[in-house]
């Protein structure tokens, strides 16, 4: 089996299988991309709905976050994709990109080349977009991005009732303003998941310069002179790069294998035994998340999608699926949804909405015996930062992960106040006619007190971190604004972890640009064919 390979990128997820794509155009670079996970053979992987089964287990490595001592020892359910297409495989399919000011705040924290102006080019040579094109987004890139095809009633009664508390409708929460509830556009093609794998590997696994090996896993990166030579994966074998090796294996994989190549936190990897290769306090810290609340309501009949989990309805929308490609087997069950403020004073949207077209869809989330809603708010722009670290030198051991969620009082005001937010829209005429009655929080919850406990009990990750490599131009940054790793030539990091700040979003579309950016980076620095 060949060994070496001009480029090796390490994570087969958003970002990377943009990289692996991208790089391999040219016909002279040799290109191995190597997931942990496996294929996505499964038909839940391409089902939209498939995304229900997606938090409690399938395609993912199966951690949880530490003990959160903000509240109140709470242990999080932490569901990190494993499989090809990374967390595009297993996610609800939101398109959605983030503030303009969130880019254009990057480039103010030293991040040169990396303002909205900058990165918008990416996010349009990404988009295959099935309504929109012009300035904001293109068409005939490869990453299919819908409108939603199953949509329900009470979506228009959510529209309407965010409007009796002045929330306009938006046709468009990625073009020119992001305020406003709507209809996301879903990373979907033919009603089918446009994933990374499917939308940038897919079309292109017959190229001979092109090598994808799933089922692999990474030891560690290999560093002889201060400089990255490939990857020692578990069965001992070494593969080298000749140009670059790349890591681009999530806000939480590539600060994992990083410190279990010696890069990190010289006391904590010394504290494990671990060979210190360079010390970089930076990698595995300014872990950033959204934290997502919810309230759920119950329905006054088959206003949503719950009564799909019973056997015989489930058959149902199997075959109206396979003849119209319509109906709940068509809906990523969060299609509908919008930006809005807990804060008046906010420079942008700081609090984003989901609405659920049912109950008990992620792990962890309480469902209604007759049917529900659940709309989710979480706060955009925390300020609270947490940590990834090693719990053990041995690479199957699961690390320490350490969101740190509401150690900001900010943080917990502004959650709380966004919870209050999605409780006004339910409770608006509108719904009236849908909604039997609010359960969760329930009437009983009154106190910021009585909120806060509430929280702690029901809540969940949104499953976006990131920032735990941080990039800047700064000498504590762990890549530079190229994202070529600081002390380690022939080292780049190209996924979520390089935020500075968490997007004010959804993070995969974020994701995928960065890998778009990245491979042009990689292409004009290594003399590359465009």
């Amino acid at each position: 089996m060949k060994t070496d390979f001009d480029f090796i990128i390490v994570g087969g997820g958003s970002a990377g299988c943009v990289l692996a794509a991208r790089l391999s155009e040219d016909p002279e670079a040799q290109v191995l991309l190597l997931e942990a996970g496996g294929r996505d053979r499964n038909p839940l992987y391409h089902l939209p709905a498939g995304f229900a089964k997606m938090t409690k287990g399938i395609g993912s490595w199966g951690w949880s976050s530490v003990p959160q001592r903000h509240m109140d020892g709470r242990v999080f359910r932490y569901t990190q994709a494993k499989v090809i297409g990374g967390g595009s495989a297993i996610n609800a399919q939101i398109y959605t990109r983030g503030n303009a000011l969130d880019y254009d705040e990057w480039r103010q924290k030293g991040c040169d080349g990396w303002s909205y102006e900058d990165v918008l080019p990416y996010f349009r040579k990404a988009e295959d977009n099935d309504t929109h094109e012009n300035r904001f987004h293109g068409r005939g890139g490869p990453l299919g991005v819908s409108q939603p095809r199953a949509p329900l009633p009470i979506c228009e009664a959510y529209f309407a009732a965010a409007a009796e508390l002045g929330i306009p409708r938006n046709h468009d929460m990625t073009g020119e303003a992001q305020d406003g509830v709507g209809y996301y556009q879903l990373t979907q093609r033919n009603a089918r998941r446009s994933s990374a794998a499917m939308a940038y590997l897919a079309p292109n696994r017959g190229r001979p310069n092109l090598t994808v090996r799933t089922g692999v896993q990474v030891r560690r990166i290999t560093v002889e002179s201060g400089r990255a030579r490939g990857v020692e994966l578990m069965d001992g074998a070494r593969l080298t790069a000749a140009s670059e090796t790349i890591l681009s294996s999530g806000a939480i994989g590539s600060p994992r294998l990083l410190q279990l190549s010696g890069i990190g936190p010289a006391d904590h990897l010394s504290g494990l035994d671990i060979p210190v290769v360079l010390d970089q306090p930076g990698v595995g810290s300014n872990l950033q998340d959204h934290l997502d609340l919810y309230t759920i309501s119950e329905v006054s009949g088959p206003h949503s999608y719950d009564r799909y989990a019973k056997l015989h309805w489930s058959a149902l929308a199997g075959m109206q699926y396979l003849l119209t490609r319509r109906g709940p087997v068509a809906s990523s069950l969060f299609e509908t949804g919008g930006f809005w403020y807990a804060d008046r004073d906010a420079r942008s949207p700081d609090i984003q909405l989901h609405l659920g077209l049912g109950t008990g869809i992620e792990s962890g989330v309480e469902a209604m015996p007759n049917g529900g809603v659940t709309l989710n708010a979480c706060y955009l722009r925390p300020r609270s930062r947490g940590t990834v670290r090693l719990q053990s030198a041995d690479p199957a051991v699961a690390p320490l992960i350490d969101p740190n969620y509401l150690a900001d009082p900010r943080d917990r005001e502004m959650s709380i106040e966004g919870l209050k937010l999605a409780q006004r829209i339910l409770a608006q005429k509108p719904l009236a006619p849908y909604i039997l009655a609010e359960r969760l929080p329930g009437p009983e919850i009154k106190t910021d007190a009585d909120y806060f406990k509430f929280i702690c009990a029901n809540s969940k990750t949104s499953h976006h971190p990131a920032g735990t490599c941080r990039m800047g131009s700064d000498p504590e940054a762990v890549v530079d604004p190229r994202l070529r790793f600081n002390g380690i030539g022939g080292l780049r990091v190209a996924d979520a972890s390089i935020m500075p700040n968490v997007v004010s979003s959804n993070t995969n579309a974020a994701a995928i640009m960065i890998g778009e950016k990245a491979a042009d980076m990689i292409r004009q620095d290594n003399g590359l064919a465009a």
